[in-house]
């Protein structure tokens, strides 16, 4: 599953370094060293090198975790998997549709559906710091002209990456309502 929206991931990312200190000095330790970078594409099993770049705004590190992760799902794509990947807006809006389509998918039983679908009332967060209801409280930076600029630079280097601002930001067998 993706979002078509790479800013709001990096925006709920972002709203996450604020309750979990590791991530937060990961965060705080990028907006000083481009090697931050590096070290985090790298411990993801990709070569970062090219993505050594300094986390000078709330929303460079979450652009990049979204990138990198969508990468690979391409990566697998051209390596011949046979795989589908599920957007997240997509599931927001037709909860039942897209369960039916991603159980079908998967050959799994299309009883199944309305039962998934329930599951989305529960913040399955609840009870920890993760919680909606906790995240949501903190405001998320804003997209500046020169910080959207500055991520598409750095979305430029992933192959076939959507852009920000482009719309629709979606990839490669994506799994629809018409799949």
């Amino acid at each position: 599953m993706y979002r078509g929206d790479m800013v709001a991931v990096a925006r709920s990312m972002y709203r996450l370094t604020m309750v979990l200190p590791s991530l937060r000095l990961a965060y705080l330790l990028g907006h000083i060293s481009a090697d931050v970078t590096k070290m985090f594409v790298d411990s993801m099993g990709y070569d970062g090198s090219d993505f050594r770049v300094r986390a000078d705004n709330g929303l460079t590190a979450g652009v990049l975790l979204a990138a990198v992760t969508t990468s690979s799902y391409l990566d697998l794509r051209r390596r011949g998997l046979d795989i589908g990947a599920v957007r997240y807006e997509d599931l927001v809006a037709q909860p039942l549709d897209m369960c039916q389509v991603f159980l079908e998918f998967c050959h799994l039983p299309q009883s199944l559906a309305e039962f998934s679908v329930r599951a989305f009332d529960v913040d399955v967060q609840r009870n920890c710091v993760l919680a909606g209801s906790v995240i949501a409280h903190f405001t998320a930076p804003e997209l500046t002209p020169q910080i959207e600029r500055k991520l598409n630079e750095l979305l430029k280097k992933f192959d076939k990456m959507p852009l920000i601002g482009d719309a629709p930001g979606i990839v490669e067998r994506t799994l629809t309502g018409s799949s």
